[in-house]
């Protein structure tokens, strides 16, 4: 289910220009495109290839200024030699902190090479403390911050700070000096792993359809809650048990490498905006999340043949990952700061769930027997994951299909957009307690957008804080009391959305380009 969309890719040097892609829908819109990799001192063109199921191909061409004099930070070895980040305008070498980062190099390389502003100050609870420490840090002089697409700044929005002061008064009473905030799922994490253990158990010693519905479906709870958490460095005050959780991704057949860029670098960051959050537009053109997306004939059927592609998630999940991996950014994000390790840990944990799944059960009870067994696990996992995930953001009050804040959010700029309402207007919640401990959390997804790196167990006390903060000042909160009355919510916007014919972006001045994200 991905969408169609190309790399950006370097010409000859010779050449003096390079041509980058974008993605289909980007032909209906008036976008200012953004300098991608070029060669120095030379223009950028960016062309906007059509979806070929949707429309004719065309081309559409936009020249930008040149490179600032200060160089191309991606490709002039003047500044790739350092591993540079941008906050607030100002350039910074970060190889001096990566082995000292408390929060684990794996985290902080996902700042390297892009303006990571709001990975920043949406990941730390004292924004302060860490940015004193940031400051530490060696000041890249002359690099040309201009060419660094900006990032959002969560630290300017009022609504924002003044939920995170009450957070950390009233919830944690200055604990997460000490961690507080990032400790108590232990108990949820014995949970999971046991039941996930004790199923694989049972899956090896029987291997059948069932067992392996019953695995996936302990294959889905590590998705939702340890490994999720885990990679937002959530899980424990510990980098190592983080690490740890955040590779269980692996063993249940995705991949913590490229989920961390994906969805942290993406995703969290630029919620249901178009052309940067890639959880609109993945699905396309499959499935269309969003009416600024091209509209085509079978749209209008997708809220019935949706559920026939939901058991192949998992597959698209394997398909993706391996394509990542070899050109270096997923469809979203790019891979400017993965280590060699980082990628060696991918290959490591397909060939372990490759194993895990088909190997030892062929072994043990025959082919025959693991496909019955591994289709039960793949269509169990593949549907609750995609069920509980797409009702979060895909919904009509979290999307600009109609009138309403959602929209006047969405239509500004990225930049000047305030990002703390855009993660309450974009997000819905549904349940309390009892389905934040079998989601991680992800019942809650307006806190978890606004607080990732906090352990999900402290959600439910922190929703009642951010539902008062947003009465007082008139934001919409959306809330569902059970998962099927969010489910029947989604499954009604799909053929809403289905139907509804192509919306003009209204945002002249927005990024067409994703590489640099």
């Amino acid at each position: 289910m991905n969408a169609t969309m190309q790399r950006s890719s370097v010409a000859g040097r010779t050449s003096g220009k390079v041509a980058t892609t974008a993605r289909a829908s980007s032909l209906a819109r008036s976008r200012l495109p953004i300098a991608g990799r070029v060669a120095r001192r030379s223009a950028v063109t960016v062309r906007a290839v059509a979806e070929p199921a949707v429309v004719d191909k065309a081309v559409v061409d936009a020249s930008t200024k040149p490179v600032p004099s200060g160089g191309d930070p991606w490709e002039d070895e003047k500044w790739t030699k350092y591993k540079w980040t941008v906050y607030r305008g100002v350039a910074y070498d970060l190889t001096p902190y990566l082995a000292r980062h408390p929060g684990g190099r794996w985290l902080l390389n996902l700042a390297i090479g892009r303006d990571a502003t709001a990975l920043f100050e949406s990941y730390h609870l004292r924004p302060e403390v860490a940015a004193a420490q940031l400051k530490r840090l060696p000041v890249l002089a002359d690099f040309p911050v201009e060419a660094v697409p900006p990032s959002p700044r969560p630290n300017d929005s009022e609504l924002y700070n003044a939920i995170r002061e009450r957070v950390r008064s009233e919830v944690f009473k200055g604990s997460e000096v000490k961690g507080a905030h990032r400790s108590g799922s232990e108990g949820a994490a014995f949970a999971v792993l046991g039941y996930a253990a004790a199923m694989y158990a049972l899956y090896t010693y029987e291997c059948n359809p069932l067992t392996g519905a019953l695995l996936g479906l302990g294959g889905a709870w590590i998705g939702l809650t340890i490994q999720h958490c885990g990679n937002h460095g959530a899980m424990s005050t510990n980098p190592v048990v983080n690490n740890l959780m955040g590779l269980t991704n692996d063993l249940a057949g995705g991949s913590s490498l490229m989920w961390r860029y994906h969805h942290q670098v993406s995703h969290h960051i630029h919620c249901n905006d178009d052309a940067l959050d890639e959880d609109v537009f993945s699905a396309f053109p499959l499935l269309r999340f969003d009416d600024r997306l091209p509209k085509a004939w079978y749209h209008q059927f997708q809220h019935v043949y949706m559920w026939v592609l939901f058991p192949f998630l998992q597959l698209v999940f394997q398909i993706g990952d391996w394509q990542a991996l070899l050109t270096n950014r997923t469809q979203g994000a790019t891979l400017y700061g993965a280590s060699n390790f980082e990628r060696q840990t991918l290959i490591a944990g397909k060939l372990a769930h490759y194993f895990l799944l088909y190997g030892l059960p062929a072994f043990l009870h025959g082919p025959t027997a693991m496909l019955g067994g591994a289709a039960g696990y793949l269509f169990t996992q593949s549907i609750v994951l995609a069920a509980t995930f797409a009702v979060s953001h895909n919904v009509p009050e979290t999307k600009p299909l109609d009138p309403g804040p959602t929209r006047v959010n969405l239509d500004e700029s990225s930049v000047t957009r305030d990002w703390g309402v855009q993660q309450v207007l974009t997000s819905a919640n549904w349940g309390g307690v009892i389905g934040n401990f079998f989601t991680g959390g992800l019942n809650l997804q307006i806190e978890h957008h606004l607080f990732p790196a906090i352990s999900f167990m402290h959600y439910p006390a922190i929703a009642k804080i951010v539902e008062d903060e947003c009465k007082k000042r008139g934001i919409a909160y959306s809330h569902y009391d059970t998962l099927p009355e969010i489910l029947g919510r989604f499954v009604r916007y799909m053929k809403e959305v289905g139907a509804a014919p192509q919306k003009p972006v209204k945002r002249d001045g927005e990024m067409l380009m994703l590489s640099k994200f």
